[in-house]
């Protein structure tokens, strides 16, 4: 068995042929896939963060709204940009999105990707101490995060306060019990994968990573997920690992399916640059019929060590046709690969 979800970049403009043109748009398309995807039996609804762009933003309000209106569906982000955080106010924030799903909140936290804008976080009044850089701000906003969820009280309380307080130093509120335990990293190297498993975060890993070695996407992303796995088990960890892989993945049901995405599963890797001094490997698209479909994810090493596959939604399609993307992979793909 192996846990499916989708990933939307939630997108949006003024175009013709997009269902989501607006903001409002994709934020209530959002919350209405979520319930349809949990109505269909998917496991996960995670969304992406971008700033300065024409996509979801701030996760919180969508998280928990998905979280009032569902009842079962793992509920997450891949990723939230730390640099631009501030962790205790998060740590807030994430605590009642957590509260009013029941517990079901999965985030996917990050030290961040290329920005719409140069050094975006400045703009957002924080900068890198002196001799660090941004990286190194995102990573320590993660570790003070996951700290303050832990909810132990750190602030010394006022004698003459406006309500009581309970005793001893006070905590964030409102604390949800497990959230700690519930929090992901999105690495890009196998250096920052070890780091993850080191600090107890699970392992988010997309379609894009570092190229380290030269080999094919699948089988370097499966090097990532291994050398995590040791690293967890090292780190003597009581919980059990969880591992998620993004894939676009399209079952070419219909001659909707193949206008849209029948060239996307006669792509391969590609190799370059995100950043002027490294150097990445993207991942290939697939899109076939459901048996080829099922030859071919059977042979990508990385989904084999994966617990979930996350599925890249095109948002701007609509729900009713995205929620048709997502029951084919259910009903004519999953069944064959022993996903479900």
């Amino acid at each position: 068995m192996k846990k499916i979800g989708f990933l939307s970049f939630g997108h949006w403009s003024d175009h013709p042929s997009y269902q989501a043109r607006t903001a409002g748009d994709t934020l209530l398309q959002s919350i209405d896939l979520a319930v349809a995807a949990e109505e269909i039996g998917l496991d996960g609804a995670y969304f992406r963060v971008h700033h300065f762009a024409r996509q979801l933003a701030s996760p919180f309000p969508l998280l928990s709204a998905i979280g009032a209106k569902t009842s079962k569906i793992e509920i997450g982000t891949g990723v939230i940009d730390m640099r631009y955080e501030n962790p205790l106010y998060m740590v807030e924030d994430a605590g009642a999105a957590d509260l009013i799903s029941g517990g079901r909140l999965q985030l996917g936290i990050s030290r961040g990707s290329p920005e719409q804008v140069i050094e975006g976080w400045r703009h957002f009044g924080y900068a890198p101490e002196e001799g660090r850089n941004d990286a190194d701000m995102g990573r320590q906003k993660a570790l003070e995060f996951l700290e303050r969820l832990e909810g132990e009280g750190f602030a010394e309380p006022n004698p003459n306060p406006m309500f009581p307080n309970p005793p001893g130093l006070l905590r964030l509120e409102p604390y949800s019990e497990g959230l700690r335990d519930r929090i992901w990293w999105g690495a890009a190297s196998n250096a920052t994968a070890v780091w993850a498993a080191e600090n107890g975060m699970y392992l988010q890993s997309s379609t894009l990573k570092f190229d380290e070695n030269g080999k094919p996407f699948h089988i370097q992303q499966a090097e990532q997920i291994r050398l995590y796995k040791e690293a967890w088990k090292k780190a003597g960890h009581s919980r059990e690992p969880r591992v998620s892989v993004s894939r676009s993945i399209f079952a070419l049901m219909n001659d909707q399916d193949r206008m849209y995405f029948g060239q996307q599963g006669k792509g391969s890797d590609n190799f370059g640059y995100i950043e002027p001094t490294q150097r990445a490997v993207f991942g290939r698209g697939y899109a076939a019929e459901p048996d080829q479909l099922i030859k071919e994810l059977s042979e990508d090493e990385a989904i084999r060590e994966a617990d979930i596959v996350l599925l890249t939604i095109p948002n701007t399609l609509g729900v009713d046709y995205n929620l048709h993307v997502l029951s084919a992979i259910l009903e004519h793909v999953a069944p064959g690969l022993g996903w479900r």
